[in-house]
């Protein structure tokens, strides 16, 4: 066994076809030269090699006892830190390495699905905002979040995952777990309880699957 480190399948697909073009993604370009002999893409503002290492993350144990509220939103939150927590101290270049193929998820892959989960169900589908997704096209790229990961778009993707979950909480907030909205593609009526309920799935199995891609990057093991 590995050194410790810390623990979330692919989940649902993007479904919900808001007729609107996708978000433009972060823009690049390509430095050349020694700092650069491979041509790698960097964000644009980035100049020079990328010192940039995937931050720990703050994980708070949910408590043993509480109302249900608490107890879901929790729960979420230290599912949310944890994906962070399984990629800490990598480098966008191990980010981004495949380590179950023929999949073409990578650690970068499952932040940037989980980004597009985060805002399907609470700002999309529960609150109703008229946005498009950052990564996939429905139609035409529907996996782009695992498909097209580039290790110079790293910093930015995390970026991305931690303001999606700050505007997450924020259409959540203040609304009842009873609250209700109609999943157009589904046909049905949903609660926010359920969304709760289902984002913690789909975290848990991710991280699964984190834990084994961390494992296969460089050994590290662990809750």
């Amino acid at each position: 066994m590995g050194p410790t480190l810390s623990e979330p399948a692919r989940g649902e697909r993007r479904v919900m076809d808001t007729g609107r073009p996708p978000t433009p993604r972060p823009v690049f370009h390509v430095l050349a030269g020694a700092e650069n002999p491979v041509g790698r893409r960097v964000p644009v503002g980035h100049h020079g090699p990328m010192n940039w290492t995937a931050p720990e993350a703050a994980r708070i144990s949910p408590p043993p006892v509480g109302d249900e509220r608490t107890l879901l939103e929790s729960w979420l939150e230290f599912h949310r830190q944890t994906l962070l927590h399984k990629c800490a101290g990598l480098t966008p270049e191990q980010l981004v390495l495949r380590g179950a193929e023929p999949s073409s998820m990578s650690l970068l892959g499952l932040v940037r699905h989980m980004t597009e989960v985060e805002r399907a169900w609470f700002r999309i589908r529960f609150a109703g905002e008229r946005l498009g997704f950052l990564y996939c096209d429905v139609e035409d790229n529907p996996d782009g979040d695992f498909d097209d990961t580039d290790a110079g778009g790293a910093e930015a993707d995390f970026a991305a995952f931690t303001r999606e979950i700050e505007l997450a909480r924020a259409a959540a907030a203040g609304h009842a777990l009873e609250e209700t909205f109609h999943h157009s593609h589904r046909q049905v009526d949903m609660s926010l309880r359920w969304v709760y309920l289902h984002m913690i799935e789909e975290y848990a199995r991710h991280n699964g699957h984190a834990d084994l891609l961390r494992e296969r990057v460089d050994g590290a093991t662990g809750t």
